[in-house]
């Protein structure tokens, strides 16, 4: 019985540095979007969503082209002064005095649940697009991989977890 609980208990707190080793690497996986309003008016709300939307345009093929995270940044890093200036495009084609700034950096992000995704919170790496002051509600998703960018309705989607694959191939 002694012996029983020991294994136990050592599965368990495997288990357990598993978990938490695989989290902080999936933390590290994922790039996300965040694009702040110049503030809580509807105007300037509508038109970050507006933003959002020819910036997500744009990047759904430039995404299509990385076939690793590697990939992805080295693209965004490319493609940082062009999705700038999409947000200023639209900015000024709309009569808004203040300009877009937009940067690659790490921030800080709360618990965060995409089509069944949970991503605890903690600071990751991110595209930050600031519209004006950047005062207002913002908006956010996961840029890399593109949780953001699929429809709910995709059957497309293939999720894969590694501690699945690494009891599959101990158990076999």
């Amino acid at each position: 019985m002694k012996n029983i609980l020991s294994v136990i208990i050592i599965i368990a707190v495997s288990i357990l540095v598993i978990f938490g080793i695989f989290s902080k690497q999936n933390k590290q996986e994922y790039i996300r979007i965040h694009v702040r309003a110049n503030s809580n008016l509807d105007i300037d709300q509508n038109i970050k969503y507006q933003i959002k939307d020819e910036i997500v345009s744009y990047l759904i093929p430039e995404i299509a082209n990385c076939e690793t995270r590697d990939e992805f940044v080295l693209m965004i890093n490319q493609n940082l002064e062009k999705i700038e200036q999409i947000a200023n495009e639209i900015l000024n084609k709309n009569g808004f005095s203040y300009g877009a700034n937009v940067k690659f950096c790490k921030e800080n992000f709360p618990t965060r649940s995409y089509d069944g995704v949970v991503l605890e919170s903690g600071i990751y790496d991110s595209i930050i697009v600031e519209l004006g002051t950047a005062k207002g509600d913002n908006w956010w998703c996961v840029v890399y991989p593109p949780l953001c960018f699929v429809s709910n309705k995709s059957q497309d989607i293939l999720y894969k977890s590694r501690i699945l694959e690494i009891l599959k191939s101990i158990l076999s």
